[in-house]
């Protein structure tokens, strides 16, 4: 057996993505643990090789713009837990794995925590989100931060996702001229080739889920309160949830082991503890079998190709054993203008709040009107899409006024127990699947993408989990899975996703391609 850090070395300096089964640095878990276990890999050759990858992909060759900042103690962080490992001791499965952060969440490694933003480029806070400390105490070494879509694309509604000021676009790298969504854009296209283990990102709407879903990978936005939000730049704090991106269901749930747990400082996550559980342990490949399953066809005719792959998955969801009950899907306007509203309130209190925690000799800016002030100022900020979203969030009025709090009452209601609960309920089912939406969009600056919407807003603003993962390809392009269930039932969907993920053996690895492969009916007969 050759050495994985020579085949990773010289597979990383190559543009062309291989197989997953002939690329390391595309394996999971099982692959890299066991490498690391049998001495053919170590913590630091796996971060070197990943280093050299993110040199040779996303720095040059296609240039997927995917990182923002890398640690500069990432290896010698890898040296220590070899050291570790030598001695005889392994924190847990994921010792020695290679991550990537969201650069919206803060860790005490020298790098600024930016949100895109150029308000934020000396945000160095010498401050390990709570998040950040248990995967580092569980032995992840933590390689950098991933771009994003600016403030998590909550500055305009214009805006591009996957674009920052900080970071340029991030490209989706099964075909760089399409989108590869938001917010969490570099984590999802990093994660697909082969930049890192795998990447936390976070989510208030779509954020983790729609990413994951394009660029072909694993996605779970976790229940509001399962991980503490501590320390990262917020948007909501009624929906906001970080979570793992991973190129299958088993790492995920490794991750979110780890992640999950409570914190004093955030108490949506009193009941983290006593929920939480080793979501990898309770992963059953026969989860499938006699499990009843709802069917909410969300976004049914808007891609009838998607339409099709859909089909099969549920087919394959048939042939695993379960039973499928078609689930009439709820009107959302109502939940999506109470969002709207609750959205504004809740972003203008809490950037408020974190601006004013962080250093003032490093971070001028200390409330969203001196991020307006400076946003009017820089015009590299402006480019291409404004701020009325900021704007309107700094005219809404603060946490205690009677409409906001009767509006979060009422989208809590309407999209939880009358929504995702009462669907559930009525046709007697356990989870629902939907598609996650449909293909990456081409990235249009002058008139955006065409968005085909997707199953994410309900259980957002219920604060319940949704799991994505890969079901197919349409030309090329990935379109994901939804699993979506009740609150605390990450278990059971990362099990069902699992078992899904195991029939069908979807998942093929990205070639970097300039634009989806053309066809016959373009060309002159």
């Amino acid at each position: 057996m050759r050495r994985m850090v020579g085949l990773m070395a010289g597979l990383a300096v190559s543009a062309g993505a291989a197989r997953a089964a002939e690329d390391p640095a595309l394996g999971g878990l099982q692959v890299l643990g066991h490498a690391q276990a049998t001495g053919t890999a170590t913590s630091e050759s796996l971060t070197r090789a990943y280093l050299a990858r993110i040199e040779a992909l996303d720095r040059k060759g296609p240039k997927l713009n995917s990182i923002i900042a890398l640690n500069p103690h990432a290896v010698t962080d890898a040296r220590a837990l070899d050291a570790e490992r030598k001695a005889g001791k392994v924190r847990g499965p994921l010792h020695g794995l290679p991550i990537l952060l969201k650069d919206n969440i803060e860790s005490a490694d020298g790098t600024a925590t930016t949100a895109g933003s150029l308000a934020l480029k000396d945000n160095v806070t010498g401050r390990d989100a709570p998040l950040v400390r248990r995967l580092t105490e569980a032995g992840v070494v933590v390689l950098g931060k991933a771009n994003l879509s600016e403030w998590a694309n909550y500055r305009s509604s214009r805006s591009i996702s996957g674009w920052s000021a900080m970071g340029g676009l991030v490209r989706n790298p099964y075909a760089l001229d399409r989108s590869a969504c938001g917010s969490s854009a570099g984590s999802g296209a990093a994660v697909a080739a082969g930049l890192a283990f795998a990447a936390i990102g976070t989510e208030t709407d779509g954020s983790i889920t729609c990413p994951a879903a394009m660029n072909g990978i694993v996605g779970l936005k976790p229940t509001v309160g399962l991980i503490s939000r501590t320390h990262i730049v917020p948007i909501s704090a009624s929906q906001d949830t970080a979570g793992p991106m991973t190129r299958n269901v088993a790492d995920a749930a490794a991750l979110l082991t780890v992640l999950a747990g409570s914190d004093p400082a955030d108490p949506a996550t009193l009941e983290a503890d006593q929920r939480r559980t080793d979501y990898l342990k309770a992963l059953d490949p026969a989860a499938l079998k006699g499990a009843r399953i709802g069917v909410l066809r969300v976004t049914a005719g808007r891609s009838p190709q998607t339409d099709a792959v859909f089909d099969q998955a549920l087919a394959a969801l048939k042939a695993a054993g379960a039973t499928l009950v078609e689930v009439t899907p709820p009107d959302v306007s109502q939940v999506s203008a109470l969002e709207d509203l609750i959205l504004r309130v809740e972003f203008k209190a809490g950037i408020n709040a974190y601006l004013a925690s962080t250093s003032p000799d490093q971070v001028k800016t200390r409330t969203l009107a001196d991020l307006i002030a400076f946003n009017d100022l820089e015009p590299r900020e402006t480019v291409l899409f404004g701020q009325e979203t900021f704007k309107e969030a700094q005219a809404s009025p603060d946490l205690d006024d009677p409409a906001y709090l009767t509006a979060r009452a009422s989208a809590r209601r309407l999209a939880g127990p009358e929504g995702i609960d009462r669907m559930l309920a009525e046709a007697k089912v356990e989870a629902l699947v939907a598609e996650s939406g449909g293909p990456a969009s081409v990235v249009d600056r002058v008139n955006g993408g065409r968005w085909l919407g997707s199953p994410s807003e309900l259980p957002a603003v219920a604060g319940y989990p949704h799991l994505t993962v890969p079901m197919g390809y349409v030309e090329g392009l990935p379109v994901g899975l939804s699993f979506i269930g009740t609150a605390w039932s990450e278990a059971r969907l990362l099990s069902l996703g699992h078992a899904f993920e195991q029939a069908i053996q979807v998942r093929r690895a990205p070639t970097f391609p300039a634009t989806v492969n053309g066809s016959p009916a373009f060309d002159k007969p």
